[in-house]
């Protein structure tokens, strides 16, 4: 076959939650756009990687991003139209499907995927905007400071595509345009002599990447049995005791990510089927994402829980900074944990009712659009970071570093506003969590621009932060303001005919930028001085991870 070639405006590489975000704003001002993918879904770490949003507790209460919001909004609209919600549930403005307490919105992948489609589908229909799922990029050609075709390979045929743009958004899990185009970035953790930070590690190590973990999806069937083969690897991971780990990874055991104290953290509190009413702070209940009493007597369905657990973080080995075989091999193992997780909890795991093993819980693959229950992709913590123009360090957002009550740092070319505390999962070099509290803070225009090609911009987990602020801006809305942002100033560059880093230098032009952004878009730019200077996590979730 041929290659095919797209020239368009602006090209989206990556179709997560800051890829969409970037794709759908660019379109909604009038650019046309093309957004890939390497899945066959969007939506990234809240559809084909399988978390429900972790967020912070003013998201239902203070607008941020009104696109987000919409997102939002769309799921919880899908289940209030197509399920058979008790009438409390249906009135229940900020409703979640799944009562899990790790999210004011656990909901189900599928529905999630199916939200983010119907904010694509006008935009599709239109012509602004072209969707390539299954394609992944394999290369790119650069003339100079520019970035000018990135070549992606169809993973259902194996065909080329080349795409041209003017502007192009690094939206993969990865970064990985950052390694296949030459661009300078930062892979790991940086030492505490060049960040300066109080939590960065005396010598750089680019090992030190957070674990990833492969999510699957758990009914729970009661009297019914679905256990699943023993993986060929289960002994290694059931008898498996990592250095910083208190007990084998295949057990109730971890530690407590800010004390790292051992504790025990069982699936339920008291029998599987208490567990359907109850609002135990347990495992079952952390990540459910569709509780069966949210629904009339009549529905045939169960209780439906997310598994994205610290038994199953993966930590063995790194996704980047490795070779392709490596890599490969990597995410083969992670797959094996967790599939000997499933087993181990559906023969061997210590009941709190007595007894050993859960057969009556099944995967369900459906949920996650898959066969077996896992997720379609890993879920990704930590990416590739660019040399931007401006790195966020823990001096701008830590609590500890700027002092109580001194709030976050203000950022004159803000393009968003979040928030989550500064989690770091264990990671490949053999270091456990590192988890600082922080304040709600801004996401500066300057984290988004690189310092060596001139029509690149950062939309992913890929920004100018650090090994140690990265666990602060990775999460779902945060991510999704970064790629709203990035889209927009596509659009503005495009209009205007300057370039990412003049609009960072000039003044003048940021200010119209900003007020695309305020005005035209309504996202918020700064926290309320009460928030920004105080706020903290609410303890549900603190308690929860």
């Amino acid at each position: 076959m041929p290659t095919r070639h797209i020239q368009v405006p602006f090209a989206v590489i990556g179709g997560g939650l800051g890829g969409t975000a970037a794709a759908v704003t660019a379109a909604r001002l009038g650019l046309r756009v093309v957004l890939t993918e390497p899945t066959d879904w969007l939506g990234g770490q809240l559809t084909s990687q399988g978390v429900p949003p972790d967020e912070h507790e003013w998201i239902d209460r203070q607008s941020i991003s009104p696109s987000y919001s919409e997102l939002r909004e769309r799921i919880r609209d899908h289940y209030r139209r197509e399920y058979p919600l008790t009438e409390r549930a249906r009135t229940t403005v900020a409703l979640n499907p799944g009562a899990g307490f790790v999210s004011r919105l656990c909901a189900e992948p599928r529905v999630a995927h199916l939200a983010v489609r119907e904010m694509t589908s006008p935009l599709e229909a239109s012509g602004l905007l072209t969707v390539l799922t299954e394609h992944e990029p394999v290369s790119v050609d650069r003339d100079g400071e520019r970035i000018v075709a990135v070549h992606l390979r169809d993973l259902r045929t194996g065909d080329e595509v080349v795409v041209h743009a003017d502007v192009f958004a690094d939206a993969t899990e990865l970064g990985d345009l950052l390694d296949l185009g030459g661009v300078a970035h930062v892979v790991g953790a940086e030492s505490a002599g060049e960040t300066g930070e109080l939590h960065a590690p005396a010598v750089a190590d680019p090992r030190d990447q957070q674990a990833v973990t492969w999510c699957a999806a758990l009914e729970l069937r009661p009297g019914e049995s679905h256990v699943i083969d023993r993986p060929a690897s289960y002994d290694r991971w059931r008898t498996s005791v990592p250095s910083f780990w208190p007990g084998p990874q295949l057990s109730w055991t971890d530690v407590h990510p800010i004390t790292l104290e051992r504790r025990e953290r069982p699936l339920f509190e008291g029998t599987p089927e208490e567990a359907i009413d109850s609002d135990d702070l347990d495992l079952w209940h952390y990540r459910r994402i569709l509780a069966r009493r949210m629904m009339t007597d009549d529905w045939a369905g169960h209780d439906v829980t997310l598994m994205n657990w610290p038994q199953i973080d993966y930590w063995d080995a790194p996704l980047v900074g490795v070779t392709p075989d490596e890599q490969q091999l990597a995410l083969r193992e992670s797959r094996e944990l967790t599939l000997s997780f499933i087993h181990w909890i559906q023969t061997e795991a210590p009941r709190a009712d007595g007894g050993a093993g859960y057969p009556e819980l099944a995967p369900r693959g459906d949920v996650m659009g898959t066969v077996d229950g896992l997720a379609k992709a890993v879920y990704v913590r930590e990416s590739r970071r660019i040399r931007a123009l401006f790195t966020v360090t823990e001096q701008h957002i830590g609590r500890e570093m700027r002092g109580e009550g001194a709030g976050s740092a203000v950022f004159g070319d803000s393009v968003g506003i979040g928030f989550y505390r500064i989690d770091l999962h264990p990671s490949t070099a053999g270091r456990t969590y590192v988890d600082i509290d922080c304040f709600p803070f801004q996401i500066p225009l300057g984290a988004l621009i690189p310092q060596d090609t001139v029509n690149l911009l950062a939309a992913n987990k890929n920004i100018g932060s650090t090994h140690i602020t990265n666990g602060a801006y990775r999460l779902h809305p945060v991510e999704w303001s970064i790629g709203e942002a990035a889209g927009a100033l596509a659009v503005f560059c495009a209009t205007s005919g300057r370039r990412p880093e003049d609009v960072h230098a000039d003044p003048v032009l940021r200010a119209d930028y900003q007020r695309l952004l305020s005005g035209r878009l309504g996202i918020a730019l700064a926290w309320d001085d009460e928030i920004r200077t105080g706020g903290s996590r609410s303890a549900a979730v603190v308690t929860a991870r």
